[in-house]
C-alpha cells in the first residue's frame, strides 16, 4: 500500500426534505383541515478516527463525499425520515484543515473512535399544517428544506509514535529502525533510500515503544531541499527525538548542528524536544577514533553521546534505555556530556 500523508476532498451534507401540503379527508368530516408533515433532516458529515489505517490513499480515488437529503414530509403529519449520516473513517492522528491561505486547523483526530461532526445536515422544510393560523384556515404554503453545508478541505495525517529518528541521509535510521522493530525499510549505499516515513514497534524491558523514521534532512530542508521538510509534521506529536550521527562523516559536529538548525527552522515545537544523541556505525572505526569523535560530539551539542552500531548490534541497549527513560517521564535533565563509553568490538 502507498504511503499519502495529504489529500484534498470535498464534502457536504444533506440537504433537508421539503414539507408536505395536505388536507385531512375522511368520512363524515367535512372541514380536515391541513395536516402536512415536515420534511426530514439532511445527513451530517462526521469524521471518525479508526484504528488499523495509516495512510491517505483511499482519498485519493475517493474526493466527493456527500449525504443523503431528508425526505419529504406527508399527509396525517408525518415527518419525512431523516438522510442518514455520512461518516469519514480517517487514520489516528488526521488532522481536517480548511482550503484556505492559513491552512486553518479545523479538527485534531488523536485518539481511536474520536468523532467531530464537520457539517450540519439541513433542517426539514415545514409542512402547511404548520402554517394553520385563525386567520388562514387552509394554508397552501410549505418550505423546501434547508439547503446543506458544503467545503473543500485538506486532510493531513500525523503519525502517531513515541519516538522520531532524525538525522542526515545516510545516518543509519533505516538501519536502526530494522535492527529493533520487524519494519523492512528500504537500504541503500546512496542518500535517501527512505522516501517515506515508516513505523515500527520496539520491545523493551516490557514496554513497547513505537518508533517512525522519516526522510533524512540536509541543509536547505527547511527552504526545500531535498525532500524539504514536509515529513517532519510526523514527529511533531513525538515525546522524544533520537538523533543518530554518522561516524565516518568528516565532522560529526558539522553533520549535528545541520539537523538541528533544520528543526529549529521548522518550528512547531521540534527544537525543545527532549533529544537522544547517539553517534552510530562505530563498528567502522577503532576504539581510540571512536573515544575521540565521541567527546567531540558531546562538546558541539552538549549532551550525552551514546556510541553504538545499528548494522552491529552494538549499543542498541542502552539507547532503547535512554529512549524509555524519556518516554516513561523518568528521565532528569541533561547534565551535560557524561565521560566516554568504552567500545569493543568483541
Amino acid at each position: 500500500m502507498h504511503f499519502l500523508d495529504q489529500a484534498k476532498i470535498f464534502i457536504r451534507s444533506g440537504a433537508g426534505g421539503p414539507g408536505a401540503v395536505s388536507f385531512r379527508r375522511e368520512k363524515f368530516i367535512e372541514y380536515g383541515g391541513p395536516d402536512g408533515g415536515e420534511g426530514g433532516k439532511g445527513g451530517d458529515i462526521i469524521f471518525e478516527a479508526v484504528p488499523g489505517l495509516n495512510t491517505l490513499i483511499d482519498f485519493r480515488y475517493t474526493q466527493h463525499f456527500r449525504a443523503p437529503r431528508g425526505k419529504g414530509g406527508a399527509g396525517s403529519n408525518r415527518t419525512g425520515a431523516g438522510g442518514n449520516d455520512l461518516v469519514v473513517k480517517v487514520p489516528v492522528g488526521t488532522q481536517i484543515l480548511a482550503d484556505d491561505e492559513e491552512r486553518s486547523l479545523l479538527a485534531d483526530l488523536t485518539r481511536v473512535g474520536e468523532r467531530i461532526t464537520l457539517l450540519k445536515g439541513g433542517d426539514g422544510g415545514r409542512g402547511n399544517a404548520s402554517y394553520k393560523s385563525s386567520t388562514n384556515r387552509a394554508p397552501r404554503q410549505h418550505g423546501m428544506g434547508w439547503p446543506g453545508e458544503e467545503m473543500w478541505v485538506w486532510l493531513r495525517l500525523k503519525l502517531l509514535a513515541d519516538v522520531g529518528l532524525v538525522g542526515l541521509p545516510n545516518a543509519g535510521k533505516s538501519t536502526f529502525i530494522n535492527a529493533v522493530t520487524n519494519a523492512k525499510a528500504k537500504i541503500g549505499a546512496y542518500a535517501f533510500t527512505t522516501l517515506r516515513p515508516q513505523l515500527g514497534v520496539v520491545t523493551h524491558r516490557g514496554r513497547e515503544l513505537v518508533v517512525a523514521d522519516i526522510p533524512g534532512l540536509i541543509e536547505g530542508a527547511a527552504e526545500g531541499a531535498g525532500v524539504g521538510d514536509r515529513f517532519l509534521g510526523h514527529i511533531e506529536r513525538c515525546q522524544v527525538l533520537l538523533h543518530l550521527v554518522d561516524a565516518n562523516d568528516e565532522d560529526v559536529a558539522t553533520s549535528y548542528r545541520i539537523v538541528r538548525d533544520e528543526l529549529d527552522a521548522y518550528g512547531a515545537g521540534l527544537g525543545a524536544k527532549p533529544v537522544v544523541l547517539a553517534l552510530n556505525k562505530i563498528d567502522t572505526l577503532d576504539d581510540e577514533l571512536v573515544e575521540a569523535l565521541t567527546r567531540e560530539l558531546a562538546q558541539a551539542s552538549g549532551k550525552t553521546v551514546l556510541p553504538m552500531s545499528a548494522a552491529g548490534g552494538l549499543g542498541i541497549g542502552p539507547v532503547l534505555d535512554a529512549l524509555l527513560a524519556h518516554v516513561s517521564g523518568e528521565h532528569a535533565e541533561d547534565d551535560g556530556p557524561a565521560e566516554p563509553i568504552e567500545w569493543s568490538p568483541l
